[in-house]
């Protein structure tokens, strides 16, 4: 509150208020009488001119001017010629009195009291007379005109001492009464001048604070209208630039969580890549070594380091193709061609290759459906899809060792499902089974010569196609599964 506009407005107003009366009351009472005085001593000089002036006396008792001044500023005036002493022009109540004055001096009623001389020249004294009660009461002026005459001029006088004390006292009573009803008066007029700036200033505390929705209501054609309405431009700017700089930003920062992203699977995946072939590159050298060195001179022993080095260098073959066709799918260089084929024929070719495979793990493949279902989709990276489930099936199946193959309609799609018996996979391994070279199971996916690329293989095809694909438990396995739209709805 002590920095309030506000109270620092009215307070100043009223300062200067209380100032002005001080002031004000000074003046009445240093100067006041001294200027009544002054203008007392200016009438008896312009009565002097004009008595002065004149050089017939005779003149003066029909001079309207100068009778009018007279009587305006209450003036005796009484001219005594100086050879014979005689009265020779008198304006005034008491003629006789002031003639005797004017010849023999301060006598009688004059003489008493207190003279102070106002002003003195060549031809007059002027002086205020003030009697044995203090109170002034008259101003005189005596002397000789130019042509040698004794002259006295008289104006009746008040002490002004009194009446100074009484005005005061009335311009007090006024002062305050008129600065306690323009103390009100302000108080509202500085109200109404502060609520805008007040306004002003919690607005700049929002825009300070980043809140954009306060704006500047107060309306007005005046300097601080006009400032709130560049203040609502401005936060309306602001806002609009903060909006790009976090959007800019939020891009910005999704372009390093990429790169960086970027960068961990390129460091992960050459470190895949050197995990996975490091241990056939061992073997192939190792074996062959022994081929060199003749460790076994039998035919077997040597037939069989062959077949060791073969499936090995087979498996290297097999992953580096997955990670070349893994890579075109990846960055869209491998030309996907969409048309209409019959999604049955296809999983039934797919089932039937690999009933080989099943039996041999003594699994039990099935896929019950036998009417044709049409989709849109590439018939070639489908089928490579549905091979990669299914040998991801045989590859995990156990328990009951049953493998489910379907292919079902649900609306404008068509879900193809592959489910094998088995373990389940841990919850939070479920959607980092598609992360080139993840391994639930690494040991199980070493015996079989997984490489953890297929189904990254799998994401990569449908993300092409634009279609989905997924995964999911169930308390007896896991089905894997994929969705194409179904080219039945349009015939």
């Amino acid at each position: 509150m002590k920095k309030s506009i506000k109270i620092r407005v009215a307070v100043s107003y009223i300062g200067i208020m209380c100032l002005s009366l001080i002031a004000m009351l000074l003046v009445n009472t240093l100067f006041l009488e001294k200027f009544y005085l002054s203008k007392k001593t200016d009438s008896l000089k312009k009565a002097f001119e004009m008595v002065n002036s004149t050089e017939n006396y005779a003149y003066l008792k029909y001079d309207t001017d100068f009778l009018q001044f007279c009587e305006e500023k209450n003036l005796s005036i009484i001219v005594v010629d100086h050879k014979t002493s005689n009265q020779i022009y008198a304006y005034a109540r008491d003629a006789d009195k002031l003639y005797a004055e004017a010849q023999f001096g301060f006598l009688d009623s004059f003489s008493r009291g207190k003279h102070s001389v106002l002003e003195t020249t060549d031809n007059y004294v002027v002086e205020k007379k003030t009697d044995d009660r203090e109170t002034m009461d008259s101003v005189n002026m005596m002397g000789n005109l130019d042509n040698g005459n004794p002259f006295l001029i008289n104006t009746p006088a008040q002490s002004l001492k009194d009446s100074a004390i009484i005005s005061n006292i009335f311009f007090l009573y006024i002062g305050v009464l008129t600065i306690l009803v323009s103390s009100v008066i302000i108080w509202f007029m500085t109200r109404h001048i502060t609520r805008p700036l007040q306004e002003l200033s919690s607005l700049s505390q929002e825009m300070a604070n980043l809140n954009f929705e306060a704006k500047y209501h107060s309306a007005g054609q005046d300097e601080i209208s006009v400032l709130g309405n560049n203040l609502n431009k401005m936060s309306e700017a602001l806002e609009n630039t903060i909006s790009e700089l976090k959007t800019a930003n939020n891009e910005l920062q999704k372009d390093i969580e990429k790169k960086e992203q970027i960068d961990e699977m390129r460091k992960e995946f050459l470190s895949n890549v050197s995990h996975e072939l490091k241990t056939p590159i061992a073997l192939i050298q190792g074996y062959a070594e022994g081929l060199q060195e003749c460790i076994n001179d039998d035919a077997e022993s040597r037939e069989f380091y062959c077949d060791v080095i073969i499936d090995e260098a087979g498996k290297m073959n097999n992953m580096v193709k997955k990670l070349l066709t893994l890579n075109q799918l990846e960055f869209g260089n491998d030309k996907v061609s969409m048309e209409r084929f019959d999604l049955t024929e296809v999983i039934r070719g797919v089932v039937q290759s690999a009933q080989l495979l099943a039996g041999q793990k003594e699994a039990e493949l099935t896929f019950s459906q036998d009417a044709p279902i049409y989709v849109w989709g590439d018939e070639f990276k489908v089928e490579e899809v549905v091979t990669n489930y299914v040998s991801n099936a045989l590859n995990h199946v156990d328990y009951e060792r049953k493998i489910e193959v379907k292919a079902q309609k649900e609306g404008n799609v068509v879900r193809v499902s592959v489910f094998n018996t088995g373990d389940i996979i841990p919850k939070e391994d479920l959607e980092k089974v598609w992360i080139k070279f993840y391994k639930v199971d690494k040991a199980r996916t070493r015996e079989y010569g997984g490489s953890g690329i297929g189904l990254s293989i799998v994401k990569a095809i449908m993300d092409s196609m634009h279609q989905k694909c997924g995964v999911k438990n169930y308390e007896n396995g896991v089905e894997f599964w994929f969705e194409l739209s179904c080219a039945d709805a349009e015939e």
